[in-house]
């Protein structure tokens, strides 16, 4: 195969070793279809971790144990001929032919620096309990309402990302809408209803553990890319939308439990 064209960058404390395999196996199943590229972040201490990405094929970078953003771009800079950044967490995994369909629908689109695709919510044992594919409205609630571009299921173009930096280090938990929000102004956003990828839906995820922090720095990081004369006002919408992600996450809990 030619030159790596995607360089997925997978961030990993090493303490999830059994969903870290399944994970990694579905990156290797994205290499039938496209040249990738897997750079595994992961402490100098996650030795079973870092033996077993190295086994699949994976560039380990150590993480600097400055947040998840840094080890995010520590992963970045590990770029050579790829073209374009796609990011799973590792207990996520993409759908087969997942990163081959965001390419084609980002290549599709003259201009276009971002495609995101359907996602998948599933339970521990890799049950779909809901799924994300918002299409345009995710596009149209991005900068006020919530965040509905699964970043699991995103396809980005490298050179756009470093134009903007790359992740904004100071975030915890928004800093996938941070440069979404920057990206705008470098392209359009192009999406499919096709689920591409999965995200695994339980008490330890970083956003579900912390939904109430996740929520208030999305909205600290919405109110900065709004206009000034709109900031002041925007306690208005966020605190609905608040709420109503609070229901909504209600609702997939509930329809996990259904699942038992």
């Amino acid at each position: 195969m030619s030159d790596p064209e995607v360089l997925v960058v997978l961030p990993t404390l090493g303490d999830r070793l059994d969903t870290l395999k399944i994970t990694l196996d579905s990156v290797n199943e994205q290499r039938k279809d496209l040249g990738v590229t897997l750079v595994v972040v992961a402490p100098p201490g996650a030795t079973a971790a870092r033996e077993l990405a190295a086994s699949m094929g994976a560039v380990i970078v150590d993480d600097p144990k400055e947040g998840i953003s840094a080890a995010i771009n520590y992963g970045l800079a590990a770029r050579t001929t790829e073209k374009y950044y796609a990011w799973v967490g590792d207990d996520d995994l993409f759908r087969p032919e997942g990163l081959v369909t965001l390419r084609t629908v980002l290549e599709a689109t003259p201009g276009a620096v971002l495609a995101f695709g359907g996602c998948d919510y599933i339970d521990p044992e890799g049950r779909t309990i809901t799924v994300s594919n918002a299409g345009r409205l995710a596009t149209f609630l991005l900068p006020w309402g919530p965040d509905l571009i699964p970043h699991p299921g995103t396809m980005i173009t490298l050179d756009a990302l470093e134009e903007i930096g790359g992740f904004d280090r100071e975030l915890r938990f928004a800093m996938d809408l941070d440069a979404f929000l920057k990206l705008r102004k470098h392209g359009s956003f192009v999406w499919t209803r096709r689920s591409v990828s999965a995200f695994r839906w339980h008490a330890e995820s970083l956003t579900v553990a912390n939904r109430l922090s996740s929520s208030r720095e999305a909205e600290s990081v919405k109110r900065r890319h709004l206009p000034a004369i709109l900031r002041p006002v925007s306690g208005l919408w966020h605190r609905p939308i608040r709420w109503a992600s609070a229901v909504a996450a209600g609702r997939v809990n509930a329809q996990a439990r259904a699942l038992r």
